[in-house]
């Protein structure tokens, strides 16, 4: 069992602190969700939340507004602390502030950003809330959010079956060989920094585009 801290920072709720609410959960507007959120544009029962392989899970309920995380329409997701979820007009931050930093702290380590060193006696002597504002302004970030959100490659997830593997491997192939097709055949623009592609190719990426969206829509879609 995990536990999950939502922090309202926008919509009618905003300022309320949900914290460590033990998954699973669900956020929605009816009695009965582990939070309850006073916005009409929730559904009465609109995300649900849950631990998997050590991953925090959020799942769309076929709500009515649809969710958002991090700008982005989700349908399935794996939520991070400094996640920016929107449900309606209520906006959540997932994660307490020592969980940003903490997250923040891992991306610097993993040279996301330019940051410099702090002196551990400093650290254990001030407080948690010093340590998120540091981690924030560390590298001269001009805001934290960006890094926070910058797009890493996903994980594969682990323990699959061998069938499994052998789907993934096969719309992982599919989608490098049409990939591959298209970088191949763009011309460059003598003398210039631009390329060129053909209608017949620029339709063939938006199928591809709309192919992503199909598939990502029909994981996240509970079973219906």
């Amino acid at each position: 069992m995990a536990l999950v801290t939502l922090r309202v920072v926008d919509g009618a709720d905003r300022g309320r602190v949900f914290k460590e609410i033990p998954t699973p959960l669900t956020v929605g507007r009816e009695e009965g969700n582990s939070v309850q959120l006073n916005d009409e544009r929730v559904s009465r029962f609109h995300v649900k939340i849950q631990d998997d392989q050590e991953k925090i899970v959020l799942t769309d309920l076929q709500s009515t507004n649809g969710t958002k995380v991090n700008g982005e329409n989700v349908h399935l997701w794996v939520l991070r602390p400094g996640d920016v979820v929107t449900l309606g007009r209520t906006v959540m931050v997932v994660g307490s502030r020592e969980e940003i930093a903490a997250r923040l702290a891992e991306l610097r380590g993993a040279d996301m950003t330019a940051g410099v060193e702090m002196d551990p006696e400093r650290l254990d002597s001030e407080s948690s809330s010093f340590s998120f504002d540091f981690e924030l302004h560390a590298g001269d970030v001009p805001n934290g959010q960006t890094t926070l959100h910058t797009l890493l490659p996903p994980e594969i997830p682990d323990d699959l079956s061998l069938s499994q593997a052998a789907q993934i491997c096969e719309l992982l192939q599919y989608f490098h060989l049409r990939l591959r097709g298209l970088i191949q055949s763009v011309q460059p623009v003598a003398k210039s920094e631009r390329v060129t592609l053909e209608q017949r190719q620029w339709q063939n990426l938006l199928d591809l585009y709309e192919r992503l969206a199909a598939y990502t829509r029909s994981m996240g879609e509970p079973e219906r």
